[in-house]
């Protein structure tokens, strides 16, 4: 893609009033949600486009599940880290770049920013499901017996809020009952 093609494809996406450029081969786009950076190299052979999702400080326990997410779901888009903040970035050859690719490494650039910490801390959950019933099928327990003994545990106070009234509490259990009917053949 030339620069043209470039501003081309941002502008067809975020609109003229949107889409400033701020130095030759670079572009920044402001939006009401979100500020998207879209650099070419200097001797104008790659692209790359970037979108900080969130301070490090709040996606520090998740840096594991950022990785996996990397490897497993996000495509063309990469989650990276620079100066203190997650970013989502995409990277491509510009020679080989058509404008509908860029315009769908833009929106998966979005769709994570949307996500933000989201999915990272529901793949989190995930994994720590999935700890509980190895844990239980060691110790040979069956679905319904580690269900009972997390129940015993919110009943007792040892999980869950301690003012948490009983519909809460048994949105909770139910919501844990889901996971792991879903999840206890993978584990």
């Amino acid at each position: 893609m030339t620069p043209e093609e470039i501003a081309g494809t941002l502008t067809e996406l975020f609109g003229t009033s949107a889409v400033v450029v701020t130095a030759p081969g670079s572009w920044q786009v402001d939006t009401s949600t979100f500020r998207l950076l879209v650099l070419l190299s200097e001797d104008n052979t790659w692209l790359r486009v970037l979108l900080p999702i969130v301070p490090i400080q709040e996606a520090q326990p998740f840096l594991e599940q950022f990785l996996e997410a990397n490897f497993d779901d996000t495509q063309e888009v990469r989650y990276a880290l620079y100066e203190g903040v997650i970013w989502g970035v995409f990277q491509h050859h510009s020679g080989t770049l058509v404008s509908a690719d860029l315009s769908n490494a833009i929106n998966r650039l979005a769709s994570l920013y949307q996500a933000r910490l989201d999915n990272v801390f529901n793949r989190l959950i995930e994994s720590r499901i999935q700890q509980i019933i190895q844990a239980a099928k060691q110790q040979g327990q069956s679905l319904q017996a580690t269900m009972q003994t997390l129940e015993r545990f919110y009943a007792e106070g040892m999980m869950g809020e301690i003012d948490s009234s009983a519909k809460g509490r048994e949105e909770v259990l139910n919501a844990w009952r889901l996971q792991l009917e879903r999840l206890w053949n993978e584990g």
